[in-house]
């Protein structure tokens, strides 16, 4: 090989390899851009996702908006609010005050014993009833089962007086009553399940709407809070005339139907 020929040679090769650098170099560059640029965006991402959760974290909770937000009526509700709930014929004179939390599970006892002679006493007029609604269980263990099935009353009753007393007494009855630990009430569509065994309630698409978009979430709240306001500390407890109606000789309520017919009996007179 003649000089002339091993000089160009190399001269080629060294010009192969500064342009293998250059192309090096620029891929290098390039991705050097890249890794800089997904940094970044996973910087901002992450910083993003922190302040969307530092933001949700610090967004009140619906309980917690509902107790600034408007109060919505339920029909077939009188006073401040709409928190007097009277059921029952005009011409009937005596009114029994019932002071229930849904989740109670003595309330629920109650129910399921003298539920059906309340009714038809109401039905034939001997007295109306008065409802005030409570949540207390709800703050014993942080829960919102108290608050979401008042919350559903109050669309029952905007149904109508009837579809209102069925709903209560399904809530309560043996079927779909809850252990007081589980709070089941909390869940829309389990009081949707139990409002399907009240023909008024049954797929009724205006019911399920206000439960799940809580409609009366605000009217349960000013309820719980007439609750508070009454000085009665347990329930199920009932009044008429102001005066509790206990079984005789002792301070507690009638839990029998027999218990209860003997403490109305005595109301009425009285």
């Amino acid at each position: 090989m003649s000089a002339r020929n091993s000089q160009a040679n190399k001269a080629a090769a060294r010009e192969r390899l500064r342009a293998e650098r250059e192309r090096q170099a620029k891929k290098d560059k390039v991705r050097r851009q890249i890794i800089v640029g997904v940094s970044i965006v996973g910087v901002l991402a992450a910083a993003g996702g922190i302040g969307y959760f530092v933001m949700q974290a610090n967004k009140p909770t619906a309980w917690e908006a509902a107790k600034d937000a408007k109060v919505v009526r339920p029909k077939n509700t009188e006073g401040d609010n709409g928190t007097t709930v009277v059921i029952g014929k005009p011409a009937a004179t005596k009114t029994l005050e019932l002071y229930e939390d849904s989740r109670c599970p003595i309330c629920a006892t109650f129910e399921q014993a003298a539920g059906e002679t309340v009714k038809k006493d109401v039905d034939a007029g001997k007295y109306k009833i008065k409802y005030i609604g409570a949540t207390f269980i709800d703050k014993s263990d942080n829960g919102e089962g108290s608050k979401n099935a008042l919350s559903a009353l109050g669309a029952a009753l905007n149904v109508s007086p009837d579809a209102f007393m069925e709903y209560k007494a399904a809530l309560y009855s043996a079927k779909f009553h809850p252990e007081e630990r589980d709070d089941k009430f909390a869940k829309d569509d389990y009081l949707i399940e139990v409002a399907d065994s009240v023909p008024a309630l049954k797929n009724n698409a205006a019911f399920q709407k206000a439960v799940k978009d809580g409609t009366y979430d605000a009217w349960a709240l000013k309820m719980s809070a007439t609750f508070d306001a009454s000085g009665v500390e347990g329930t199920p407890t009932l009044k008429m005339d102001g005066k509790k109606l206990t079984v005789e000789g002792s301070d507690n309520t009638p839990m029998t139907v027999e218990q209860f017919n003997a403490a109305i009996d005595k109301a009425l007179k009285g």
